[in-house]
């Protein structure tokens, strides 16, 4: 355990963040269109994964986010307050 430890990086994120909301899918189409299948061996893992990368930037591939702020100050109220108003 304390050699796969080692070879670990740990990378801590914000938790509470949309940008999270948009790898998470990301990595579900990652998963679904290049991950579906056993890979041997990791290097063949990274030259598949480089194609895939390189396919979906070729296309432009996009995420259509729908999650809106008036939507999130709904749901989240006090993490999104509403803009001041000023007179």
């Amino acid at each position: 355990a304390r050699r796969i430890l080692r070879r670990l990086e740990f990378h801590y994120t914000p938790k509470h963040a949309s940008w999270l909301n948009m790898v998470e899918i990301e990595i579900g189409v990652l998963r679904g269109q290049c991950l579906n299948r056993r890979i041997d061996a990791p290097k063949r893992l990274r030259r598949e994964i480089a194609a895939w990368e390189r396919k979906r930037n070729a296309a432009r591939s996009r995420i259509k986010w729908m999650f809106t702020t008036d939507k999130a100050r709904t749901k989240m109220g006090r993490a999104y307050p509403a803009p001041s108003k000023e007179s």
